[in-house]
């Protein structure tokens, strides 16, 4: 637990097992055996993640009146929606329903408006002061255009043990927040802004716990282009947020495959 008490933010009750953080969660309600790896080279997840055929399933979301920030089938044809085979008590609020195939959907009226409590979280932080970290090869290039459009810095990649907690690394940082791709693939970070006492922001799908996020924002956080809508809302919201144009458009933050 960060220990931050912020209006809008998910109160955190205990801490990630480092050892445990690429095992499925034991609170998890479908038959799967375990969670997905942080990563693999290919991505092979992104097929089940990600919906790229024109048969898109229209029920994602409960209020069908629902002011969003883009139209619903750009939200579909991202797959921001599709979850995973595994659902988890803590991510039950933010599910739709289950699909005959037995994916979660995530509710997309949620995952627009934590975008937009986000962007009002960030936005009264230093830009400096905001740290970005993404493990995944889909997260990577959105974090990293997400860092750039708002000012923020950005660890890509395996996060070095110590960046956070560690005054001797020379890559030692003081960030304020953290925002991740993945808490399973982000664990090292996660923790580290635990131990701190910093809040985190997190992408969170149908089958991550969140006892250590303080914000969640409901989303397929394993597909390519669910990641990058995500993150380009992300950032034109919280320069929104500051006054600022925004100036940004979804093809900056798309990662090639």
């Amino acid at each position: 637990m960060s220990g931050n008490d912020n209006e809008g933010l998910d109160a955190a009750e205990s801490d990630v097992d480092p050892e445990q953080a690429e095992e499925a969660p034991e609170n998890v309600d479908t038959a799967a055996e375990t969670d997905e790896p942080a990563e693999s080279p290919a991505e092979a997840e992104e097929a089940e993640a990600e919906s790229d055929g024109p048969d898109l399933d229209e029920d994602v979301m409960s209020d069908e009146e629902a002011d969003l920030l883009i139209p619903v089938e750009d939200y579909l044809g991202a797959g921001v929606h599709i979850g995973t085979q595994q659902n988890t008590a803590d991510m039950k609020r933010f599910i739709h329903r289950v699909r005959t195939d037995g994916l979660y959907v995530l509710d997309v009226s949620m995952t627009d408006s934590r975008i937009r409590t986000a962007a009002d979280f960030l936005s009264n932080y230093e830009p400096e002061q905001i740290l970005v970290a993404s493990s995944r090869q889909y997260g990577r290039f959105p974090a990293e255009k997400f860092a750039t459009a708002v000012g923020a810095r950005a660890r890509t990649g395996r996060f070095i043990p110590g960046t956070l907690t560690n005054p001797k690394y020379d890559g030692y940082i003081e960030p304020d927040v953290v925002v991740v791709t993945d808490p399973i693939g982000d664990s090292q970070a996660v923790k580290e802004a635990i131990t701190v006492g910093i809040p985190v922001i997190a992408m969170c799908d149908s089958n991550n716990t969140t006892s250590n996020v303080d914000l969640v924002v409901p989303t397929n956080n394993k597909g390519r282009k669910a990641l990058s809508v995500v993150y380009w809302l992300l950032a034109n919201e919280t320069l929104d947020r500051r006054g600022a144009e925004p100036s940004y458009s979804l093809e900056d933050f798309e990662t090639d495959i």
